[in-house]
């Protein structure tokens, strides 16, 4: 038979109990979850954001567009396609065995699936809720950051982007007299045009323009309007962001409708190359450059 001062108290059980929390939990704190290194994005702001960060994704969707809606940063040529976001493989995204999968509320309908393949981290850049995309993007950007060990990078894609959008304001400030309509052509009677709530809009704010486009916009941040509504500012200058159809293009320009419309008789039309619209702190300063060149160049169809 054991000492009388050798058997455990039911105060010293629970002392040393709560000494094995306190422990345990000094380990948990001294041990953090590891970085994620493979990382899936199934939207192009997200991506670009990585690679803008230093990280390449393992996997993307629609890779085979990146070139054409994105162009920069270039997306390496071994970066998996998993296809359309919506019809991503999702069979395939379970062989990669990702450690991270970066989406959006936009595939909401996907997320249970994603989340028992891997770790799954949603960003709102576009939303109903107030708030603008710019604003948006810098909050993912450095949340971004912190989930992938990339603070510092994060912060400084941040200041970047600032810079760019203070030093484009300086550059076109002789030029921020007429508002600007931003348009994508659908075609030869319709156009997507950006305002409100659009990341393009945001950035001609920050660079000292005024948008043309006063009308409704939804949460993505533009309407699709027959080119006739753009008659209301006729003062306006227009930019279209390319591609756009060479059917299109011809046709423009045989059309008395288009050919009647202020800024058109005026010269006042711009081409510029692709931009991600729906895009993050990359595509903004892609788009505030672009921008620069456009007017400050006066490069005119």
């Amino acid at each position: 038979m054991p000492a009388l001062d050798a058997v455990p108290t039911r105060r010293g059980l629970v002392a040393a109990a709560a000494l094995g929390l306190v422990l345990a939990s000094s380990r948990l704190r001294a041990e953090p979850a590891p970085t994620p290194r493979r990382i899936v994005s199934l939207d192009y702001g997200l991506a670009e954001t990585l690679l803008a960060l230093g990280v390449t994704p393992l996997a993307i969707a629609e890779a085979d567009q990146w070139a054409t809606w994105v162009v920069e940063p270039p997306m390496p040529p071994d970066v998996v396609n998993l296809g359309a976001a919506q019809e991503a493989n999702l069979e395939l995204l379970s062989v990669l065995k990702p450690d991270l999968i970066l989406s959006t509320p936009y595939l909401d309908a996907l997320r249970p699936t994603l989340q028992r393949i891997a770790r799954t981290e949603i960003f709102a850049i576009n939303t109903p809720e107030p708030g603008t995309p710019y604003v948006r993007s810098v909050d993912a950007t450095r949340r971004l950051g912190g989930l992938i060990g990339r603070a510092g990078e994060a912060q400084a894609l941040i200041a970047a982007s600032a810079a760019q959008m203070a030093a484009t304001r300086a550059a076109l400030a002789p030029q921020a007299g007429p508002p600007v309509f931003l348009v994508s052509f659908m075609d030869t009677r319709h156009v997507r045009v950006y305002g409100a709530k659009s990341l393009f809009d945001d950035v001609l704010t920050l660079c000292g323009l005024t948008n043309a486009w006063q009308g409704h916009a939804n949460y993505w941040g533009f309407a699709t309007v027959g080119i006739e509504q753009l008659a209301r500012a006729p003062e306006a200058r227009l930019i279209y962001v390319e591609p756009i159809a060479a059917d299109v293009r011809a046709a423009l320009a045989r059309s008395p409708l288009w050919n009647s419309l202020g800024f058109v008789r005026a010269g006042r039309v711009h081409a510029m190359p692709p931009v991600l619209m729906f895009g993050m702190l990359p595509s903004a300063m892609r788009f505030a450059r672009l921008l620069q060149n456009t007017l400050a160049g006066d490069e005119r169809i």
